[in-house]
């Protein structure tokens, strides 16, 4: 009868160790998918600001034509690295693939690049400057791309903690076995540690 009784007190500390580990991994593996749900919606507000400044690339584009007809080399400039963006397949797993997420980063910079010289042009062109749809244009612009800058700040944001998370002990030991590997952050441009020159007069 005592040894039934030791068995039954075994069995049940048992079950109660069993029960704590369970929760407490099961506790670790629900606070990584909502990290990684953060770093994904992060992702998707980067990728809504690029797809912002992507649709207003070709009414800058076109505006800029008009008056300068012949800065062809930088409207094809212009026009390539928007469809090279384009064309790029755009998932929330290349953010596990370091090497595509440099080069969505590397295509982006290249469009970012273009960019800058249609408007160093467009300082060649003072009527231009002066009609109200390239100011219009200039202002959206602006405030796509100060969105995109805190869209990549959120995101690097939301990539630390979710990194961090993943090589802190003991979340550590789960994140291999459950498949949470590092996300990659993006970086600055070549280059981004001089400030530009900016001229709208």
């Amino acid at each position: 009868m005592k040894g039934w009784m030791g068995c039954g007190i075994v069995a049940i500390v048992l079950l109660i160790v069993l029960l704590a580990v369970g929760g407490w991994a099961i506790g670790i593996y629900n606070g990584l998918v909502q990290k990684q749900i953060a770093v994904d919606g992060a992702w998707a507000q980067v990728e809504n600001a690029y797809q912002r400044r992507a649709d207003l690339v070709p009414n800058l584009v076109e505006t800029v034509k008009g008056a300068a007809a012949f800065e062809q080399e930088t409207f094809t400039a212009v026009t390539e690295a928007r469809a090279k963006v384009g064309q790029m397949t755009v998932t929330p797993e290349i953010l596990n693939d370091p090497a595509k997420f440099r080069q969505f980063q590397q295509a982006q910079g290249e469009l970012s690049s273009a960019l800058s010289r249609l408007l160093a042009t467009v300082e060649n062109y003072p009527q231009l400057r002066a009609t109200e749809s390239f100011r219009d244009l200039m202002v959206q612009l602006e405030g796509t791309e100060n969105r995109i800058a805190v869209a990549r700040g959120d995101f690097n944001g939301t990539v630390q903690d979710y990194n961090r998370s993943i090589r802190v002990f003991p979340a550590s030991m789960l994140a291999g076995m459950f498949g949470f590997g590092p996300k990659a952050f993006f970086e600055a441009e070549a280059g981004a540690e001089k400030a530009p020159k900016v001229d709208f007069r």
